[in-house]
């Protein structure tokens, strides 16, 4: 193992996911999981979320986009509430479960906006209303 970048990769996974969710992660392995969590937290996190091209927040929604059309739902809210600790903004979040639907199908950003919608309520986020108004639909009145 290499200790600089386990290292980095503590510090990222303690930066994106809360340093609560790191000391649970390792805390709860066993002999069975162990050697996983110190390579989750190497290579990816050290290796990749480690590297300075790219900032966490942009990380953040290139996870949500793959996730998502990966159809990996646990690890698509963990990422989210990882966006949201990065500073993604509202507009952005919504904007990248946009783009999934569009290039990963309907079925895929309607999931994850449903479950998102959700996540935000549990962190205490609520969306501001919309200013557009309601269009016309036939056989229904205002």
């Amino acid at each position: 193992m290499d200790d600089s970048l386990f290292q980095a990769g503590i510090d990222a996974r303690s930066r994106v996911l809360g340093p609560e969710f790191v000391t649970k992660a390792f805390s709860t392995a066993d002999s069975f999981n162990r050697d996983f969590q110190e390579i989750v937290t190497e290579y990816c996190w050290g290796g990749v979320w480690g590297r300075s091209t790219l900032d966490d927040r942009q990380r953040s929604l290139n996870n949500l986009c793959i996730l998502a059309s990966l159809n990996r739902s646990h690890e698509f809210k963990l990422h989210f509430r990882g966006a949201l600790r990065n500073g993604c903004t509202l507009d952005q979040l919504r904007d990248t479960l946009i783009q999934v639907m569009v290039y990963a199908g309907v079925p895929a950003g309607v999931e994850h906006l449903a479950s998102q919608s959700e996540r935000l309520d549990a962190e205490g986020i609520t969306p501001p209303p919309t200013d557009k108004p309601m269009p016309d639909i036939p056989g229904t009145e205002r």
